[in-house]
């Protein structure tokens, strides 16, 4: 079992159809699965082996995605490490999960230099660091299929907000996120033909589960923005393709605050809100101006 089979899953069957939007860069289920099989060859050419933990220190975007699956079908377990982490809070987490490698952007290097010569951390993947993604890539090949893992090893590790210390290594496996996401399409009705918006960070479990994963399992397109825009989210929504809105309760509420709301949530099929609890004020005011329920 491996998490990333449902990728290629959707890549062999829907090849031509969008799989990620990412500002002017469209993708298809094709392109995704190569990228992802390049990454992942070019990890093992660097010395992954399966079972290693590899972080992922960077905000949402394509090239995120591309990480992230290049990981799992390489066998290694991804460690997910929000961008908005401060110095401190980042050695606190890289010490305790010891990553291989980890890819990262360039304004967050220097924050990493320390353990470039460390007892665990062997390659940083940015520019300026040991390779560029684009280099990486450029050693692997686009043909490789996903190493088959045990249902019960780990595939992520997501980080605890620390509410209540220090922030705990949630460690998920393959077969529980696949439980997860099943549960979710199956729940949402999730077609290839529904368009998702994601905000909301990757590097937290209603973003990267709830949203990303369960929308690759149903070959369904993910239209990715670093964080909410509310100018960005409304002109997304203007045009009338995505299907899924995922918000916080707080985002809910400046839509509420909106003239023609319905009007502006374009195509909107489906909406649900996590991490916080809703007002039931809140949910019968978007049912009153959108004619929507908020799941």
């Amino acid at each position: 079992m491996n998490v990333a089979t449902n990728l290629e899953r959707s890549a062999f069957y829907f090849k031509q159809r969008p799989a990620v939007v990412d500002g002017p860069l469209e993708v298809t289920y094709g392109q995704l699965n190569e990228d992802a099989n390049k990454t992942a060859t070019a990890l093992i050419k660097i010395g992954m082996e399966p079972g290693d933990y590899v972080g992922l220190y960077a905000p949402n975007s394509y090239h995120w995605l591309v990480i992230f699956f290049g990981i799992l079908k390489a066998g290694g377990v991804v460690v997910c490490l929000s961008p908005l982490l401060k110095k401190d809070e980042l050695d606190l987490l890289m010490v305790h999960s010891q990553p291989k490698f980890i890819f990262t952007w360039e304004e967050k290097l220097d924050q990493l230099r320390d353990f470039s010569k460390g007892d665990f951390l062997e390659k940083i993947i940015c520019r300026g660091g040991d390779y560029t993604l684009e280099d990486l890539m450029g050693m692997g090949v686009s043909t490789f299929k996903a190493i088959d893992r045990e249902r019960t090893d780990t595939a992520v590790i997501l980080y605890t907000g620390g509410t209540t210390g220090v922030p705990k290594g949630v460690m998920l496996s393959h077969e529980n996120i696949n439980a997860s996401i099943q549960t979710v399409v199956y729940s949402e009705r999730s077609t290839e033909n529904d368009r998702a918006l994601l905000f909301l960070p990757l590097t937290h479990v209603f973003g990267l589960m709830h949203i990303t994963n369960a929308t690759i399992l149903s070959a369904g397109c993910l239209e990715v923005l670093p964080a909410f825009d509310m100018e960005k989210v409304l002109d997304i929504l203007a045009q009338g393709k995505v299907t899924k809105l995922y918000c916080v309760p707080t985002v809910y509420v400046r839509l509420l605050s909106l003239d023609r709301l319905k009007e502006r949530l374009g195509a909107i099929r489906y909406c649900f809100s996590a991490a916080a609890s809703m007002a039931a004020e809140h949910v019968k005011n978007w049912k009153t101006m959108t004619g929507l329920s908020i799941f």
